[in-house]
C-alpha cells in the first residue's frame, strides 16, 4: 500500500478529519492533504509522531507492508544520501580552507623571518617556505574549486533529470 493510501486509511480508521489528524501530528491540514494526494511526504520526525500516535510500526509506514520500495522508502534513502553528500562537501571545503590557511601562514612566516650570514659566510634563509606556501595555497584552491564544480554538476544533473 502506498503511503498516501496508508495515511488516508489511518485517518479514516481513527474517525478523524484532515484537520483533527493534522492537530494530532502537529502539522497543517494542507500537509495532510498533500500526503493523501501524493504531492508531498513527511519528514522522519513526523513519521515517528504518526507511528507513536496511531500505533503503527515505522516499517509499515515506510515500507507500506511490502518488501519492494514505495515513495516513502525512496525519499528516506534520497534524504540520507543528500545528507552524506552535504557532509562530504563541507569536509572537502574545510580541508581546502585549512590548506590555504597553512599556505598563508608559510608566506607570513617567510615575510617576517630574519635572514643572516654567519661567520663562515653562509646565508641562512628559510627559502623553502615560499614554494611550500604557494603549494598549500594552490592545492587548497584546487580542492575547494573541485568540490564546487562537482557539486554544481550534480545539481545540474539532478535538475535535468527532474525536467525529463
Amino acid at each position: 500500500m502506498e503511503f498516501n493510501e496508508q495515511i488516508r486509511q489511518i485517518r479514516k480508521d481513527s474517525g478523524l478529519t484532515q484537520e483533527a489528524f493534522a492537530e494530532k501530528v502537529h502539522v497543517t491540514r494542507q500537509a495532510v492533504s498533500n500526503w493523501e494526494n501524493n504531492k508531498n511526504l513527511p519528514d522522519i520526525e513526523t513519521l515517528i509522531v504518526i507511528s507513536q500516535t496511531f500505533h503503527v510500526s515505522l516499517d509499515e509506514l515506510i515500507l507500506g507492508g511490502k518488501e519492494d520500495m514505495n515513495k516513502m522508502t525512496e525519499k528516506l534513502i534520497k534524504d540520507g544520501n543528500e545528507g552524506r553528500k552535504a557532509k562530504m562537501n563541507l569536509v572537502s571545503t574545510v580541508i581546502g580552507g585549512v590548506l590555504m590557511l597553512m599556505g598563508l601562514m608559510c608566506l607570513f612566516i617567510k615575510a617576517n623571518s630574519v635572514e643572516y650570514v654567519d661567520k663562515q659566510g653562509i646565508l641562512h634563509e628559510n627559502f623553502y617556505l615560499l614554494p611550500v606556501g604557494f603549494l598549500f595555497l594552490v592545492v587548497g584552491a584546487v580542492v575547494i574549486l573541485t568540490t564546487g564544480i562537482v557539486f554544481a554538476a550534480k545539481r545540474k544533473r539532478e535538475a535535468d533529470r527532474e525536467n525529463c
